[in-house]
């Protein structure tokens, strides 16, 4: 659910204030940023500060929300209109599988685009004598497969069940910001973290880096586990060298492999197409500014980088499109969505 507001309707209009049409419109987007701490979140705070310096018709906030999965049900139910969503979860949830199966949603979200990627890999702590993930096929270990409603724990779920270590593990279904005191105290023995697009790693994963008391390593990842990413649609398998970390995660190895999501922004048709052009504009325009907030942040200033997680077979909102054409980048073979303006 979302988190901080007094009514839900408050936080979550995207709309359009000012006068009628033409130079007087101005707009205000709420978007749905995840956890506090999160890649999303930090990615969202970047885009209000550019759009605070750098134009005059858009003002954004950030509202936390319970993760990526989870703001497609928010969505659905009427409660926000703009996100942070990954692939995976948006894949799933056209295709009413789990865990829209059982619960499926009615509507979806026009896509943006892509803002971030995840690179998600193991570590473990030192004391648990866990040097790889066949260790974790012995069971008896707790481990943490990040927060539930996470796309990131959605697809590192998913995994993990494939590679046929989850029954046999405790799970740890600690908020982000509660698993940095769980490691403090040696309640979990292996974690799954992330970091964002090659730079740093997420704010909860350095604030767990700081409290580990240095007792943390990236672990080897055996066939079994490869396999299981491999086997995973929405999952893409790299070759990791660990960085952001304070410490030295290297003692048992020094590469590991990362399974990688993508995610991106989503609009529904309440916000006028002007707004999400805006934010296209901002994104690939004001990069340093972007930086400046998340140093993570994807160059957009090619633009042809921001189509690079188009989803083929769902609508991509009009005023990206629209920004996309603008710049030689739209493809023909995407679904151009409409606003209700």
């Amino acid at each position: 659910m979302l988190k901080g507001a007094a009514t839900l309707g408050v936080v979550t209009v995207a709309g359009c204030t000012g006068g009628g049409d033409g130079d007087g419109d101005s707009y205000q987007i709420s978007i749905g940023g995840t956890s506090s701490g999160s890649s999303t979140q930090q990615a969202g705070q970047a885009l209000a500060r550019a759009a605070s310096q750098h134009s005059d018709i858009l003002d954004v906030s950030v509202q936390v929300t319970d993760g990526w999965t989870a703001n497609l049900y928010e969505f659905a139910d009427g409660n926000i209109s703009s996100m942070g969503v990954d692939n995976n979860s948006l894949a799933k949830a056209m295709n009413n599988e789990s865990p829209f199966d059982d619960d499926p949603v009615d509507t979806l979200p026009m896509q943006g685009f892509v803002f971030t990627n995840l690179e998600m890999y193991w570590v473990a702590m030192e004391d648990s004598g866990i040097e790889s993930t066949a260790d974790l096929q012995e069971g008896g270990y707790t481990i943490y497969p990040i927060q539930p409603g996470f796309g990131t724990r959605l697809l590192t779920e998913e995994i993990i069940r494939r590679s046929g270590i989850w029954d046999q593990n405790d799970i740890n279904n600690s908020n982000t910001s509660d698993i940095p005191g769980a490691v403090e105290e040696g309640r979990v023995d292996a974690l799954c973290i992330y970091g964002a697009n090659g730079a740093e790693l997420s704010s909860w994963v350095q604030e767990v880096d700081v409290r580990s008391n240095g007792q943390l390593n990236i672990i080897e990842v055996d066939q079994e586990f490869e396999d299981a990413i491999d086997a995973t649609p929405g999952a893409i398998k790299t070759e990791l060298e660990p960085y952001g970390w304070e410490q030295d995660v290297t003692s048992i190895t020094d590469t590991t492999i990362s399974w990688v999501l993508a995610g991106q922004w989503a609009f529904g048709p309440d916000v006028p197409a002007a707004a999400t052009e805006e934010v296209a504009r901002l994104s690939a325009e004001h990069g340093d500014t972007i930086r400046e907030s998340d140093p993570t942040a994807l160059d957009h200033s090619g633009v042809e980088s921001m189509t690079e997680a188009v989803v083929p077979d769902l609508d991509v909102h009009p005023g990206v499109a629209d920004y996309f054409e603008a710049n030689g980048v739209w493809n023909d073979d995407w679904q151009r969505g409409e606003a209700n303006e």
